[in-house]
């Protein structure tokens, strides 16, 4: 007898694993409502909107060691391209606190139950949906970027999911704990087990129903509407696809496995705050000219493109980047001079500096006195000979020569006139105030299938890469093998004095394991930094090395 109270006794409490799964399974099918919502709807997305929301008020400092830990765990384990990888990463991470925290909420929810015995499950669970659904609500009524609703009817929505979803779950644990309590003096302890068995199979079984129809549903309806918008706009042809690059005839070619000279739009990459890119619409965009202006302006995009168009080939550079990574590419920016601007705009002779900001809360500031100096400062809107993709900017960017993208506000939405500079975005969080780009070069191949005989009949391996010194020019490259001497590279001619330069060293053959390691010297001379240094807070330096059995 005293060993079937003991069994009565296990099964009338219930154990976590039981409130994990059933805590797992109803915040699977709130994710997958949520994300059918936002796809099919236009509603929020609650796990993107909090991400952003958190990237922004955690302390500089977290958010900046977060990025750089992310970017050195892509580059060691070779999961891909940085920019996509992390972007993914992010968006993962996203979800994953959601769920966890819904199922944190729903353990708590288990514990509560099962010390008072409570018998208001639906009321308590209701309380959990309120403890979850209104700071998630108060985000996406005044920060989300995922809605195409209107704010209240958003904020409306994101609170009734969470209350369904505290109601749910709370009847669900209540009922968990209740089929475990005997209801008789006679009750049979495996009968029991079998209905809280059948009670989780059918729960488990609803539920993911619900998260996998979901998702799928949810993405199915977003790609007929990329291929519907695709259609409506029409293919416009690039730029490059109907022309050759300025430098087709350079007498340098690139070794085979150099990275392309001119990056795919496809390649380029994109590191922002924002787990998916902002949405502006062109028709309602306008450009806002405010602060110390003799009229406030509001120009639109034809407004811009009435002025003499800028073409420049440009590379540009996360401050991110890893010494040899991918965070960096080269494309034929469209746009017009800032300076070509500023007469038109009529700024006050107290004004000293433009404080540009984005549709994401990005900012940066940019003094008179460079914009004055340098007409190659840019308002961009097209990219390739197309209009800027909506993940790269869209419909206005800034182009800034010599620093570094964390200085280039994408999405640009208004162009305040001050008179006084102010850190911007990145530099608040402990980013470098200038953030100019380091001479830096790269080894891309070490093209040992592609050998050929030299005028001394030797056999010579191609080694190619790139080397960049924002827009100071490269003036030299060297390579040097294992300990030996620095040899000579040849460079390509750059695409622009804003452009890398591609080189390439001939190197004659020898069996083994070598090391290669490249050097370059800015315009005037200068060498590259040599001494290793992280991204943060002033961009990585060092030298680029490849070891290699041959």
């Amino acid at each position: 007898m005293s060993a079937r109270n003991a069994d009565m006794k296990n099964i009338r409490e219930p154990g976590l694993l039981g409130a994990l799964l059933v805590a797992s399974m109803i915040s699977a099918a709130l994710l997958g409502i949520l994300f059918f919502a936002w796809r099919v709807a236009g509603m929020p997305f609650v796990p993107f909107d909090t991400f952003d929301w958190l990237t922004r008020v955690l302390p500089g400092r977290l958010v900046a060691f977060d990025i750089g830990t992310m970017v050195n765990i892509i580059g060691v384990l070779n999961l891909g391209p940085i920019a996509a990888t992390a972007k993914m990463a992010e968006q993962a991470m996203a979800i994953a606190i959601l769920f966890i925290a819904g199922v944190v909420g729903g353990v708590i929810l288990f514990l509560v139950f099962r010390a008072t015995r409570s018998r208001y499950g639906l009321t308590v669970g209701l309380a959990l949906g309120v403890v979850f659904g209104f700071p998630a609500m108060l985000i996406s009524l005044h920060a989300s970027a995922t809605a195409n609703v209107g704010p209240g009817a958003g904020a409306v929505w994101v609170l009734a999911a969470f209350l369904v979803w505290g109601a749910v779950l709370g009847r669900a644990e209540q009922k968990l704990i209740g089929i475990a309590r005997p209801t008789g003096q006679f009750a049979e302890p495996a009968v029991e087990r079998i209905d809280r068995r059948r009670f989780l199979v059918k729960l488990g079984g609803t539920t993911a129903l619900i998260t996998v129809a979901g998702a799928v549903v949810g993405e199915l309806a977003e790609a007929r509407r990329r291929e519907a918008v695709m259609k409506a706009g029409g293919e416009l042809m690039r730029w490059s696809a109907t022309h050759s690059l300025p430098n087709a005839n350079a007498a340098v070619q690139p070794a085979l496995g150099t990275r392309p000279e001119f990056t795919p739009l496809e390649r380029h990459y994109r590191i922002d705050i924002n787990t998916i890119p902002p949405k502006v619409d062109e028709h309602e965009w306008r450009l806002k000219i405010t602060g110390l202006v003799e009229k406030p302006l509001a120009l639109t995009m034809d407004d811009l493109k009435r002025y003499y168009p800028m073409h420049q080939f440009v590379t540009l550079s996360c401050i991110s980047n890893p010494v040899g990574g991918d965070l960096i590419g080269t494309q034929c920016w469209t746009g017009v001079s800032v300076q070509r601007l500023l007469p038109d705009w009529r700024l006050k002779p107290a004004a000293t500096h433009l404080k540009i900001r984005s549709a994401d809360q990005f900012f940066e500031l940019v003094s008179l006195d460079a914009i004055q100096a340098d007409p190659r400062i840019m308002l961009t809107y097209a990219w390739d000979g197309v209009p800027l993709e909506r993940e790269h900017g869209f419909p206005l960017r800034i182009y800034i020569p010599d620093v570094h993208g964390m200085k280039q506000p994408k999405w640009i939405e208004s162009i305040e006139a001050t008179d006084h500079w102010e850190p911007g975005y990145w530099v608040v969080r402990g980013w470098n105030t200038v953030a100019q780009m380091h001479a830096t070069s790269v080894i891309d191949t070490v093209a040992v299938d592609m050998t050929m005989i030299g005028a001394d009949h030797r056999k010579l391996v191609p080694i190619g890469g790139i080397a960049h010194a924002g827009a100071r020019g490269i003036s030299k490259v060297e390579v040097q093998v294992d300990s030996g001497p620095w040899e000579r590279a040849e460079l390509r001619t750059p695409l622009s004095e804003l452009t890398w330069v591609i080189w390439r060293y001939d190197w004659p053959y020898q069996s083994g394991r070598h090391t290669f390691t490249v050097r370059c010297y800015e315009g005037n001379g200068t060498p590259q930094i040599v001494t290793a240094s992280p991204p943060e807070p002033s961009g990585a330096t060092g030298l680029d090395s490849k070891s290699m059995m041959l």
